[in-house]
């Protein structure tokens, strides 16, 4: 076993007899060990190159949403057809065009291998180019994890190419290159895309990740965990950025996350950060409508996979909390439990709102939703920037079916709340605030 230096509080070794890679990674908190075990194997059933593709859908779908990766397209090319990309990732505003390149065929020697390595990544690249330019002349249809179509127009989302390799047998220190194509790309292998997927849990924060990573130095086929660890690192030291707790309202405080966790998301001894996903998988299949449309169902889901990954097992946590309190209120009694937080990003602010109570009827679902209209217009108000702001309201409630532990329902409100000053003036006496509620 073998060690390599990767910086001055990183290290890499690798187990020939067993392919996985650990690293070692010293923190404020103490040392870290990451086992990065290989890519998943491709499935037997079909040939490499189709596998690999199927392999990569399946990591990003499971670890994930499936909601936000979507499969190649097809589409008119003259008197021929194109297709666009083998997978896509969509969340939010941004997408990656995913080329994935299968060595079939016995390796080689060295010099052979990163030639190829080096043809099929310019290839990629030419590719991913050539799917952004056709669905910037002409959205298209696409297809996601979940089975639902959604036409995809180029100009709509900000993106970004990745070059994605299966190669049992990368050579040492392959740093691929290619000519600049007009946006961000990077070149990654299967290990590498496991390991994101399965480090962070979240499409939207791997999405951001690889924008993030494009725009660093290039470094050698494999070495994206290195890479991640350093970012991470960077993260845990930078000063946390200053906000006035007031715009929420007495009582608010502020929290502060690296965007990239050095703990596995997950990593914890309870499986709390579960909920959230099972939250999101809820939201997900009930609004899976005919009178939702594709469009809305995948901006809702996008903007609740923007909690931040280093608190979704803390929040986990609250939301179970706070289902087991309104679940002692007394008989024929409505319980309220709710917490909130407001995130100011360059694109606009964004306030997310959780909230558990007793029971679901119309009651209870109408004072939810004069909850969340009435925090959206009081934190457009402090800010100043109403138009800017989005607030996304979950609330669950208990379900004593033996089906499923809760119901869930979602209200978005994005920009003006439009809400007349009498009201305003209803609602705060039905919800005066107290502390962070």
């Amino acid at each position: 076993m073998g060690a390599v230096t990767a910086s001055d509080a990183l290290w890499r070794f690798t187990n020939p007899s067993s392919d996985s890679v650990s690293l070692i990674v010293e923190t404020p908190a103490g040392t870290h060990v990451r086992r990065i075990p290989p890519a998943m194997p491709l499935p037997p059933d079909v040939e490499p190159g189709i596998g690999a593709e199927k392999a990569a859908h399946t990591a990003a779908a499971t670890w994930g949403l499936p909601d936000f990766v979507f499969q190649s397209s097809l589409t008119r090319k003259g008197s021929g057809q194109r297709e666009l990309g083998d997978r896509l990732l969509l969340s939010g505003n941004r997408g990656a065009v995913i080329q994935i390149k299968s060595r079939t065929v016995k390796p080689k020697g060295d010099a052979e291998e990163r030639a190829w390595i080096q043809k099929v990544t310019k290839k990629a690249m030419s590719q991913a180019k050539g799917t952004v330019r056709m669905l910037r002349l002409q959205a298209a249809d696409m297809v996601n994890g979940r089975g639902t179509s959604l036409s995809v127009a180029g100009d709509a989302y900000e993106w970004m190419a990745v070059s994605l390799l299966d190669h049992d047998q990368v050579p040492d220190a392959m740093v691929p290159t290619f000519e600049p194509i007009g946006m961000p790309a990077l070149t990654l292998t299967r290990r590498d895309w496991d390991f994101l997927f399965d480090q962070l849990r979240s499409t939207t924060a791997v999405l951001d990740y690889l924008f993030r990573a494009a725009e660093a130095p290039p470094i050698a086929l494999g070495d994206e965990p290195v890479r991640y660890y350093e970012l991470a690192a960077a993260d845990a030291a930078a000063p946390p950025v200053d906000i006035d707790t007031e715009l929420v309202g007495p009582g608010g405080r502020r929290f502060s996350t690296p965007l990239l966790p050095q703990v596995p998301a997950g990593a914890g001894q309870t499986n709390t950060h579960l909920v959230i996903r099972y939250m999101l998988e809820d939201v997900a299949i009930s609004m899976l409508r005919d009178d939702i449309s594709e469009s809305d169902r995948q901006t809702v889901l996008a903007d609740l996979d923007r909690l931040p990954v280093g608190m979704r097992e803390e929040w986990g946590q609250l939301l179970l909390d706070m289902l087991d309190d309104v679940e002692q209120a007394p008989d024929g009694h409505v319980m309220w439990r709710s917490r909130r937080q407001l995130h100011q990003e360059a694109a606009g602010d964004r306030q997310m709102l959780f909230v558990c109570a007793t029971r679901f009827d119309k009651y209870v679902e109408a004072s939810f939703g004069s909850y969340v209209m009435l925090r959206h217009h009081q934190v457009g108000e402090r800010t100043g920037r109403p138009d800017s702001l989005c607030s996304v309201g979950v609330m669950l409630t208990p379900n004593h079916s033996g089906n499923r532990p809760w119901d869930t329902t979602l209200v978005r409100v994005l920009g003006h709340s439009q809400l007349t000053s009498e009201e305003v003036a209803e609602f705060e006496q039905l919800w005066p605030q107290s502390g962070n509620a």
